[in-house]
């Protein structure tokens, strides 16, 4: 192992025992943060931009570390920041800490996982080459697995960097506002009538079909992507050009 991944991997293990020594997943907590709320939004209010750019770097450490909490970040966000803003700082917070996460396991895994479990990576290495970015779309679209999980899988495939961002984004950018959405609600629940309210209700039912709204769409691109794949085959069809004519 050179000194470069030693480094890098001394740095994460202490970074994840500090996470772990100092109890840091308490301050992720969902009753810890509404009982917090009025002193995080005072605290807000004085320093506008000392709080986003705090939670954006917490973010990323959290994602890039596959640390628990994303989710409850996520609100949270929302219910400092608001739809729109929360959405901005939340859509690129987590996909640069997906990057850092996909670019940790590509240094450090990549190597020692293709030589030990290369036949089993196989079937996903073959969806990446088929499909490339949007197999990992799908994947993102239709929350399946956990994300922390397809972060590292990825990593382990030969997917651009860029691509693997960009796709990234795009593919969480639904899902993003939905829970930055309920986190905008939960903010300003304020007695129990506040937990029956409209919008709240709307917010949780979106969490509830969304992903089935997603399987739903990437399920009929596929099969326009299936379908003009077998216009080309089916008789009658024009033959295609030579390889040579193509550019």
């Amino acid at each position: 192992m050179n000194k470069g991944k030693f480094a890098v991997i001394a740095v994460i293990a202490v970074l994840i025992v500090a996470f772990l020594w100092f109890d840091l997943g308490r301050y992720l907590d969902l009753a810890h943060l509404k009982s917090r709320q009025a002193d995080i939004d005072a605290f807000y209010r004085e320093h506008p931009l000392m709080v986003p750019a705090a939670y954006f770097v917490a973010y990323v450490a959290v994602t890039g570390l596959s640390l628990p909490g994303a989710a409850i970040m996520t609100l949270a966000g929302g219910a400092m920041f608001g739809l729109l803003w929360g959405t901005v700082v939340v859509s690129f917070a987590s996909t640069l800490g997906a990057t850092v996460a996909f670019l940790v396991s590509r240094y450090i895994l990549r190597d020692g996982i293709q030589r030990r479990y290369g036949d089993r990576l196989e079937t996903i290495n073959a969806g990446v080459e088929r499909d490339g970015g949007f197999y990992l779309f799908t994947m993102r679209l239709v929350p399946a697995f956990p994300f922390f999980i397809i972060n590292l899988v990825m990593g382990l495939t030969p997917m651009r960097i860029l691509t693997f961002a960009f796709v990234s984004q795009l593919g969480m950018l639904p899902g993003t506002i939905v829970f930055v959405n309920a986190g905008t609600q939960l903010g300003r629940i304020e007695s129990l009538r506040g937990i029956v309210s409209p919008a709240l209700i709307g917010s949780f039912v979106l969490l509830g079909i969304f992903p089935l709204i997603a399987k739903w769409i990437v399920g009929a691109v596929q099969a326009r992507r299936h379908a003009r794949r077998g216009d080309g085959t089916r008789s009658g069809s024009p033959p295609s050009r030579p390889e040579h004519d193509s550019l």
